[in-house]
């Protein structure tokens, strides 16, 4: 016997495109709205562009920890959705085959999706997490390359006056320079080039040389007249302005990977603050984690409307779940994180209250016959949408 049939293949690709295209819908939301920002704050802060393609990469977990769950349980309910509206779900249950049975592929779906994630809230999301503050420290406080801005005047250790008319190829070529530079003998030179562009010292990492083509320099001597020189090139050394180094990971809870948090959360030698809000991080990932397995019962009890019907509440109804769900465990892990409860308490009980309503709502769909999950619910929208319709139908009525 086959341990996978013709339906299992089936019900395979029912969930497959749906889970896909909610993973991309939902991942490229979050990034075209976090993209707009980055924008934003690069350009005031006189970055690379490519800085912001590598700080969005850094933040791709983070969203994928949100996409993943959703997109396992919207990819479940609209299979079994498709299913239910187009009768094929009444022929298999026809034929013998269970709602327990019917879900076997989903299941398997939903425990590579949970390793997935675990993974991913485990280890990849601490890590790029740090990887991504420290992008906003570097591109705040630092490089040269993002610390003068086109068109405006940067002042360099007291000593140098900058200022760039245009940047090309993220910044690899600048034309139109201005510079204005004093040394301690009171000379001052005041420095134009058509181009140039800044190249590193490999002997000296606190010094980089502006190698400008092209101009001319004025230089001004007290009690003597300026000279002006003429250059085909000359390299101008800039002393680097000191970079604030960035902090050691673990600055924060969830930058520490999973077995970090174990140690800190349940070690007798660490504060007692360190050890509670560590705690209050690895359940708080452990009960967004082991709830994934929960979702395709919730898909499934939430997919099959009423008889002779296709209403879609149940779509609205399963991503208002999830959502509250979400935002009850972050409440929790702050709340138990701040001391005022018990980290397992905060975020257990929540997940033993949900988990019940759905399997109670899949018994009530898989065991109790003609039940619906939530046919109260599905009425009063039916009574909603019935009185709505009659008092505009009747307000259209009305002579003017």
């Amino acid at each position: 016997m086959k341990f996978f049939t013709a339906i299992d293949r089936y019900i395979f690709r029912l969930v497959l495109m749906p889970m896909l295209a909610v993973f991309v819908i939902a991942a490229s939301l979050l990034v075209l709205d976090k993209m707009l920002k980055l924008f934003d704050f690069v350009a005031t802060e006189g970055g690379p562009v490519s800085v912001v393609f590598k700080m969005l990469a850094n933040m791709m977990p983070e969203y994928a920890s949100n996409a993943i769950p959703l997109g396992l349980m919207l990819g479940v309910l609209f299979a079994f959705r498709k299913l239910a509206t187009s009768s094929e779900l009444d022929v298999m249950r026809a034929v013998g085959l269970s709602y327990t049975r019917l879900l076997r592929v989903p299941y398997l779906i939903a425990l590579v999706m949970a390793a997935v994630n675990f993974a991913n809230v485990g280890y990849l999301q601490p890590l790029s997490r740090y990887y991504y503050e420290q992008l906003q420290l570097e591109l705040r406080s630092g490089a040269l390359g993002a610390s003068i801005r086109v068109g405006e005047f940067t002042t360099l250790q007291d000593k140098m006056a900058l200022r760039i008319e245009q940047s090309r190829d993220e910044g690899r070529q600048l034309i139109g320079i201005f510079a204005r530079v004093a040394n301690a003998r009171g000379q001052v030179l005041s420095i134009t080039a058509r181009e140039g562009r800044f190249l590193a010292l490999r002997d000296r990492p606190d010094t980089i040389v502006l190698r400008l083509l092209q101009g001319q320099i004025v230089q001004e001597v007290p009690n003597e007249s300026p000279r002006v020189l003429t250059f085909t090139r000359h390299d101008l050394p800039i002393d680097l302005p000191a970079i604030e180094q960035f902090r050691a990971r673990g600055g924060k809870d969830r930058e520490y990977i999973l077995p970090e948090l174990l140690r800190i959360g349940w070690s007798d030698t660490m504060p007692e603050d360190a050890r509670i809000r560590s705690q209050a991080s690895f359940n708080y990932r452990m009960v967004e984690v082991i709830m994934m397995l929960m979702l395709p019962l919730l898909g499934l009890a939430l997919a099959i409307p009423p008889k002779r019907s296709t209403s879609a509440l149940g779509v609205f109804v399963s991503v208002v779940m999830v959502t509250v769900y979400h935002k009850v465990n972050e409440y929790g892990q702050q709340v138990a994180a701040l001391g005022r409860i018990d980290p397992t308490l905060a975020l257990w009980a929540p997940f033993v209250i949900f988990a019940a309503l759905i399997a109670w709502m899949y018994w009530r769909v898989a065991y109790v016959p003609g039940g619906q999950a939530i046919g109260w619910l599905e009425t009063g929208t039916r009574i909603i949408v019935k009185r709505a319709r009659t008092l505009l139908n009747r307000h259209r009525r009305q002579p003017a």
